[in-house]
């Protein structure tokens, strides 16, 4: 919520387009990705360090270290994790399509390439 100015994650998911049960870090950008694992990390770090239990405090420090990431990227100058744009596909159909390519560039041609020199002075 920190990270995305506010935004909880059915408005993120909105924003997005996605569907039901569609994963919202399935559809991020490497940069938007990437500010999140940092997000993520720096808050376990963070509940880690200062033994945080309690759901409540658990929930202010994610706030809380979302909202510093936040205030990282627009210091830096980048753009806010809202306005990057969604990826035409998800992580999972991209990873579909690279492996439909990769075996469709080990499977042979039916139609090689004829062998001309074989085929010379056959007339």
């Amino acid at each position: 919520m920190g990270l995305y100015g506010g935004e909880r994650a059915r408005d993120i998911a909105a924003r997005k387009g996605l569907q039901p049960g569609q994963r919202i870090l399935d559809h991020m950008g490497s940069t938007e990705l990437a500010a999140n694992l940092f997000r993520a990390t720096q808050t376990d770090e963070k509940l880690r360090r200062e033994g945080v239990q309690e759901k409540d405090a658990a929930n202010a420090t994610h706030h809380a270290v979302g909202q510093a990431v936040r205030k990282t990227i627009e210091e830096l100058g980048g753009a806010m994790p809202e306005e990057l744009p969604t990826p035409p596909e998800s992580i999972q159909q991209a990873q579909k399509n690279e492996q439909a390519r990769v075996e469709r560039e080990r499977q042979p041609s039916l139609f090689a390439e004829r062998d001309t020199d074989r085929n010379e002075g056959d007339d």
